[in-house]
């Protein structure tokens, strides 16, 4: 309850600030959305929780958001989210919440629950409009976990930092604050599935920056970001009866990133890694699991063929060094995808994904047969946009 007020106190700050001598009118409120449906096949295995080895539309999707500029300084944002992904959501959340104010290009701060800033397309994975992909690389973008990352309850300071106007841009932002997950979150998805629960979910204390660069080479950018997730210690319930108590040590998330657009091709790449591994240890019993220690990768391409008609391709791979070896130490996920806009407002999504491991994305509780090696996923979205 106490992180929802800081985003009530946050939007009361900033619609206070502009109201003034304002009419409703005055306010420039904007309102929009989207809803997606997705159908998901697979040759075998069950992937993202869904029943999808014998095919299934659980993939459902439904956001709003308002923002309201009451001043040219000074813009109020929220945005709610209805999301089932297999047997993961069917509820309605916050995914932001935040007042953000704008002193000139050098300088802006925002807070309450805000999108933290780092990866390439960290702040954008929210919106399913913007992008042609159904699925990100799960190797970076892991879309169970996406609440885990996506945003917290905190502040970011942003701007760009003065240099040579022949050097291009360099923007820098600067975040901190509290990540908060239910007990159900996705994120938790790998205890579960080795019969270790978390009732009261987490609450876990990260803070970070990154930098992008918009070199003078037209539509080039290069960053970098890191993320500090800060040590958290929470009760579990171990073998549906055992209390414990869990230790998660520290941990840093490096990234780096980069894109380049040109007209209407454009290429992506980008590279992460947990340092130092991550290790869960419980009192009662041995460490679980062993140690995480991941790098995920992947390369990306798309062209818009037509106005209407785009399609792109890319390779995504995330490794566990910290696993045993096997399938469940890696992931190799070539996809190709299509889109086609039929208006503004109307769109449809195809992909194929060519999956060898099983590292990411599956959940032992829905595949107590055991993991096949590889698989092959179709996925089918459809989105409507306002």
């Amino acid at each position: 309850m106490k992180y929802l007020l800081v985003c009530a106190i946050a939007l009361a700050f900033g619609s206070a600030h502009g109201a003034s001598a304002q009419s409703l009118d005055d306010l420039n409120i904007q309102i929009h959305g989207y809803a997606t449906q997705a159908f998901l096949k697979t040759s075998q295995n069950n992937f993202l929780t869904a029943n999808s080895s014998d095919g299934s539309a659980a993939w459902t999707e439904a956001v709003v958001n308002l923002t309201a500029s009451p001043t040219s300084q000074l813009r109020i944002a929220i945005q709610g989210r209805y999301s089932l992904i297999g047997t993961v959501g069917n509820a309605l959340t916050l995914d932001y919440a935040t007042a953000d104010y704008k002193v000139n290009e050098r300088f802006g701060v925002r807070f309450g629950k805000v999108k933290v800033p780092n990866a390439l397309f960290n702040e954008t994975q929210d919106i399913d409009p913007s992008f042609m992909w159904s699925l990100l690389p799960q190797s970076v973008y892991p879309i169970l976990s996406r609440n885990s990352s996506l945003s917290l309850f905190g502040g970011v300071v942003y701007g760009s930092l003065p240099v040579p106007e022949k050097l291009g841009k360099l923007d820098y932002r600067a975040f901190g604050g509290v990540t908060v997950l239910a007990a159900s979150d996705g994120y938790l998805l790998p205890f579960q599935g080795n019969g270790i629960t978390v009732p009261n979910g987490l609450t876990i204390s990260n803070f970070g920056g990154e930098l992008r660069w918009r070199t003078p080479l037209k539509g080039l950018l290069l960053g970098a970001s890191d993320k500090r997730e800060s040590a958290a210690t929470f009760p579990v319930v171990l073998g549906g009866a055992l209390p414990g108590v869990d230790t998660e040590r520290p941990f840093n998330w490096p990234d780096f990133f980069g894109q380049y657009e040109h007209r209407r091709f454009m290429v992506a790449g980008e590279y992460a890694r947990l340092d130092p591994p991550v290790v869960f240890s419980f009192p009662q019993g041995p460490t679980f699991p062993l140690p995480i220690d991941t790098r995920g990768w992947y390369g990306m391409a798309s062209y818009k063929i037509t106005e209407k008609l785009s399609a792109g391709l890319y390779d995504s791979q995330f490794f566990n060094r910290g696993a045993v070896l096997g399938p469940a130490r890696f992931s190799k996920d070539w996809a190709l995808s299509a889109r086609y806009d039929f208006n503004q407002f109307l769109y449809a999504k195809a992909e194929q994904h060519f999956i060898d491991g099983t590292a990411v994305g599956y959940s032992n509780t829905d595949n107590t047969a055991g993991l096949k090696p590889d698989t092959r996923l179709t996925l089918l979205k459809v989105g409507v946009s306002f």
